[in-house]
């Protein structure tokens, strides 16, 4: 048994740990044997409506010399570009909607509003960070190279900064996360060829140059007089979406309650020891529905660190039925409103900026 299990639940429970994992696979099993027609409807509604959202935005950027034009279309153009990275690209690149069998919505043709290429997130996200969730040395995510965020991570004089870089990354967290998903760490450390570095660099670099020509040149040279204003319009929902992804992420991973762990704790884990892991190392955030939506259901993150290639629509409604399992094996089920959560993150980002926190 895993030394995290002991610090986290009571003993008595300990013997639960693989009741807790077949009934969450029973859990799964069930919404995988249900999905249909409702889940369809889901994911096309919302396509359309992100589609209708940017079509508005653009159209009213490309007047926007008109300040209630730019007002608005700022607003839909943010709104649409929160949906098409969080509800949509994130969760189509789980492979969420696989099983519709639809190439335009499958996790291997998806291409997302996002300076890094879908391969190398998937990769980083998919394949590292939801199979070592909060593993110290394993899971990259865990403050991302440059954050802090566990006691057991070694300390650095660098880290007294960490507040202000932590703050700085957050307008710009798109192209952090495309810097960060080059795994340069990986190359100075030897798990990584040079080549293969340099061949996702042309990649991103290439993905970026569509990105950022297509928000700063192109579209401002179509509005014309309104160039300008189109310009700022469009750098301003970019920003916007990267301090909102910020958010909730930083929400879901590290506030009061997430756990961490060591490689050593997870040494012959079990598949429910791994269920186990999750739900420590996870955090939700309440909201309403809205309000989930606009999270891409990431305000689950304990469902969806559970079940990441579940559809997404599908977390709110199995979040009881999940808590109550929590409850039932002594789980600790960490949720709260979002201005809590955030505060706890940026109270253990400061705490761990400190040495031996």
């Amino acid at each position: 048994m895993p030394l995290y299990a002991v610090q986290s639940i009571a003993p008595e429970a300990l013997a639960d740990v693989e009741s807790f994992g077949r009934e969450l696979d029973a859990l799964r099993r069930e919404v995988l044997a249900e999905r249909g027609a409702e889940d369809v409807r889901y994911i096309r509604t919302l396509i359309a409506v992100q589609r209708g959202l940017e079509a508005g935005g653009r159209a009213a950027l490309a007047i926007s010399l008109l300040p209630p034009a730019w007002l608005a279309g700022t607003a839909m153009l943010t709104v649409a570009k929160v949906l098409e990275n969080m509800e949509l690209g994130h969760n189509i690149l789980h492979g969420q909607w696989d099983w519709m069998r639809d190439p335009a919505i499958h996790s291997t043709t998806w291409e997302w509003d996002f300076p890094t290429p879908s391969a190398a997130w998937k990769h980083t996200h998919n394949d590292l960070h939801h199979t070592w969730t909060n593993v110290v040395g394993r899971d990259r995510d865990l403050g991302y190279t440059i954050l802090r965020m566990s006691a057991d991570q070694p300390w650095h004089p660098a880290h007294l900064a960490q507040p202000l870089y932590a703050a700085a990354i957050a307008p710009v967290f798109e192209w952090t996360i495309a810097l960060y998903d080059l795994e340069h760490d990986a190359v100075l450390d030897g798990r990584k060829p040079l080549r293969v570095f340099l061949g996702d660099l042309t990649d991103m670099l290439r993905k970026a140059a569509r990105q950022a020509g297509k928000d700063y040149l192109l579209f401002p040279l179509l509005a014309g007089p309104s160039a300008l204003p189109c310009l700022l319009g469009n750098l301003t929902a970019n920003t916007a979406r990267s301090i909102w992804a910020h958010t909730v992420i930083f929400c879901g991973h590290f506030p009061d309650g997430a756990e961490s762990f060591t490689a050593d704790e997870i040494e012959g884990e079990t598949p429910g020891e791994w269920y186990l892991r999750q739900a420590l190392g996870s955090a939700n955030i309440e909201g309403s529905p809205v309000f989930h939506i606009l999270t891409g259901n990431l305000s689950h993150q304990i469902e969806h660190h559970l079940f990441p290639d579940l559809p997404s629509n599908r977390y709110a409604r199995i979040a009881p039925r999940v808590r109550a399992l929590c409850e039932k094996h002594g789980v600790p089920y960490t949720t709260g409103r979002l201005v809590r959560q955030y505060a706890s993150v940026w109270a253990r980002i400061w705490r761990m900026a400190l040495p031996g926190s």
